[in-house]
């Protein structure tokens, strides 16, 4: 078999860096901070090209997404809205001087102030915002339009920001048929499209409603319906529309593309948690990473860290430890900041707000520190190469 080029893509809120391994000595060669050291919130890939791209801003700077097609040498950077910089350039001369600044239209004006996920598929790059918007580009990246047909679904005036936002943080695609998306949105819930698009269903069904119980959290499942703040989505590998979403409130599994839910929590240490992750051949096999609560830390159950997996779909679940920090242990582990490889045995990553990776080649069984010290992570994806 072809030897697997590996580059670990994290995306941190002082920019992008990018993790190669050195394989003489076992250790990661990081490169980086890229993209003038803007907050990067996740990064996508095309392989067959070897095209990265990042996604990012905030209210200085304001939204935009950086390309680079030569692996991460040089960037470019598409802006799509303004921000505070912008005000203060065109009411400075001297300061629009010292930092390049120019005038001009940006394509969505002030309308959102992040891109919060990015996702290739089908030869279209998509893009989630800050407040929840889904554009797509069809070339490279370069131009955008939003898909309006969102953000105007009939439940859109019972929308409710979470702790970070409305924000669209999940986009996922079935490889077979590119025209079928399903997006996480905090705090709306998982919506999915069959047309590319052009229509959308909201899909937080319960597949068992009286067997839920009663919960006071807000973020709890009620009225027949999962909790809305979905935190991260994603597609097992199959003919199927198998789905596994971590809640705010749980862990859940739909076999039928999100039009029900069930829960497969029981057996985790806690409710909350933040990244999912399935495995690139097998779909009963996924790997959480519980935290404490929202209202207790954050951090992992008793300040030891360690990630679940479950081999049976949600059935049963193991900790996996070896090699994690076990005592005084206190990062959190963010939404889009794990991710996994296609390798076999499967790789997973993960990284923390505290500036480390971890990386495991045996599917979680062990697990080694490969960066330590980076800024705040946010997104940690993989571009496998052959």
């Amino acid at each position: 078999m072809p030897e697997t080029e590996l580059t670990i893509l994290v995306g941190t809120t002082k920019g992008a860096f990018l993790l190669r391994p050195e394989s003489a000595k076992g250790q990661w060669a990081i490169s980086g901070p890229f993209c003038d050291g803007w907050p990067i919130n996740h990064l996508a890939s095309d392989p067959d090209t070897g095209t990265i791209w990042a996604g990012g801003g905030g209210d200085w700077s304001g939204a935009g997404v950086w390309r680079s097609e030569d692996g991460g040498e040089t960037w470019d950077v598409t802006r799509l809205t303004t921000g505070e910089m912008d005000t203060w350039a065109a009411n400075d001369p001297e300061f629009a001087k010292m930092i390049g600044w120019t005038e001009s239209e940006l394509p969505f004006g002030d309308r959102f102030s992040q891109i919060w996920s990015l996702h290739h598929a089908g030869g279209t790059l998509y893009a989630g915002t800050k407040p929840a918007n889904l554009l797509a580009s069809e070339d490279g990246g370069k131009t955008w339009e939003r898909l309006g047909s969102l953000t105007e679904h009939e439940s859109a005036d019972t929308w409710n920001p979470g702790a970070a936002g409305l924000v669209l943080h999940t986009i996922v695609s079935d490889p077979e048929n590119s025209r079928k998306l399903w997006v996480g949105i905090s705090a709306a819930g998982v919506f999915a499209t069959e047309d590319g698009g052009k229509s959308w269903e909201r899909r937080n069904r319960l597949s068992n409603a009286q067997e839920c119980g009663h919960h006071d959290h807000p973020a709890a499942p009620r009225d027949g319906e999962t909790g809305h703040c979905v935190h991260n989505i994603m597609r097992a590998k199959g003919a199927e529309d198998l789905l596994y979403q971590q809640n705010h409130h749980g862990v859940w599994r739909s076999s039928d593309g999100g039009r029900s839910w069930d829960d497969i929590t029981n057996g985790l240490p806690s409710t909350f948690g933040f990244p999912i992750r399935v495995h690139p051949r097998d779909p009963e096999t996924i790997w959480t990473l519980p935290l404490n609560g929202d209202s207790i830390g954050r951090f992992p159950p008793d300040a030891a860290a360690a990630v679940w997996r479950s081999r049976d779909g949600g059935e049963s679940w193991e900790a996996l430890r070896a090699g994690l920090p076990q005592e005084g242990c206190y990062f959190t582990v963010l939404r889009q900041a794990m991710a996994g490889d296609t390798c076999d045995p499967a790789g997973i990553y993960f990284g923390t707000n505290s500036g480390s990776v971890f990386a495991s080649h045996d599917e979680g069984d062990s697990w080694d520190e490969i960066a330590r010290h980076l800024p705040t992570i946010l997104g940690v994806e993989v571009m496998a190469r052959s």
